[in-house]
């Protein structure tokens, strides 16, 4: 590690969702970007780890590879794990916890045993202190015999924007949210309309994205406290990185919700976010939405689907209006719709393009329904 400048960092990214990530981390610039899996790897430095945490909108975490070695059996994983260069990215007076995956085409087959075995090695040789409260965590892969080790960079998860103190029932990741944007077409450079607002997300991400504001501004990182940190290279970064607002003029992205909370809670946290001056929320009802003045631009909606919130059978009368209102008031624009059921979506009467893959989000599997520019 200590001889090389860069290594590959891993990008994670809720399963589905991994080619709107690479096109993201490719438009930022970042280099021999790659789709794997649950996520994105690039190659970088130090500085790109930071960068990646600061800047991108849809990647979940950040894990840095920091090495890899061979070990068929639990004393070889001890030996080599002894030998490692833990000092040139751990700091001694920081704790950290050790997770450890393993699969049946490795020798070493119980992730219990060989995570032992590395905190003893580290405790022993390194002098670290373990603790399964630690907020960095240091994660172990062996896979065919192969022990490859990551720090996860983010500690808490990177759509933890730092700024949304109140959230509604089930609501969408801001990371997930990103990218629903994303592969709507959204570029921050036309009107979004959620009429089913909830907490705001998408009215912020959208607004974020116009206003070129890192969705990791607000926040502290699990990076901030390992050894390879310089403070001074950091705050140089995030003064590169800050864009200054570029909304187009009058450019304004409007939230609704049938509930006076969720439009309340909603107004708070863009406030909190500092979008407050280019977003709009009010309480209506779906049949009541109106089309802003201006030109065309985008309705994303993540509706309920029926399975914590809302009885599915009432839920086909609601997708029904929704689809009824879109149709008759809202020529020109597109529309994206997130659920979990395809019956629910095909109630709305939209015409939908082909879907795309399914997406892992809080045990259920949903998908992104979107349109061309309606007629």
């Amino acid at each position: 590690m200590s001889e090389i400048n860069t290594f590959e960092i891993f990008l994670t990214a809720a399963p589905g969702l991994e080619a709107a990530l690479l096109a993201e981390t490719i438009e930022a610039g970042f280099t021999d970007a790659k789709s794997v899996p649950g996520g994105v790897t690039i190659q970088g430095d130090w500085r790109e780890v930071w960068r990646a945490n600061l800047q991108l909108r849809g990647a979940a975490r950040v894990l840095a590879r920091i090495g890899e070695f061979r070990a068929f059996h639990l004393a070889q994983l001890d030996k080599r794990s002894r030998k490692f260069p833990w000092g040139d990215v751990l700091r001694r007076d920081v704790p950290l916890k050790v997770e450890v995956t393993t699969n049946k085409k490795s020798k070493i087959y119980h992730a219990g045993a060989a995570a032992q075995r590395v905190e003893k090695a580290l405790v022993e040789t390194f002098g670290a202190t373990i603790s399964k409260e630690a907020a960095l965590t240091l994660k172990l892969r062996i896979d065919d015999n192969n022990c490859l080790f990551s720090i996860d960079t983010s500690g808490e998860g990177l759509h933890k924007r730092g700024h949304k103190s109140a959230v509604g029932k089930a609501p969408m990741r801001e990371n997930l949210a990103a990218l629903f944007l994303r592969d709507c077409g959204f570029d921050g450079r036309e009107a979004v309309v959620d009429p089913m607002c909830g907490s705001g997300t998408f009215i912020i991400e959208a607004a974020e994205i116009a206003l070129g504001l890192m969705p990791g501004r607000s926040r502290a990182f699990a990076f901030e406290q390992l050894a390879s940190f310089d403070a001074t290279a950091f705050e140089t970064l995030k003064q590169e990185l800050t864009a200054k607002a570029h909304a187009e003029a009058g450019l304004m992205f409007y939230g609704s919700d049938r509930n006076a909370g969720a439009v309340e809670m909603a107004t708070a946290n863009a406030e909190r976010a500092g979008v407050a001056a280019v977003t709009q929320f009010s309480q209506q009802a779906v049949s009541d939405l109106m089309p802003p003045e201006g030109a065309p631009g985008l309705v994303i909606v993540n509706p309920p689907y029926g399975a914590r919130i809302g009885n599915k059978k009432l839920l086909f009368a609601l997708y029904g209006a929704l689809g009824q209102t879109l149709k008759e008031r809202f020529s020109g624009w597109r529309v994206g719709i997130v659920t979990s059921e395809t019956g629910l979506a095909k109630a709305t009467g939209l015409p939908f393009l082909p879907q795309g893959a399914p997406v892992a989000h809080g045990g259920l599997k949903i998908r992104l329904f979107k349109t061309k520019p309606l007629p």
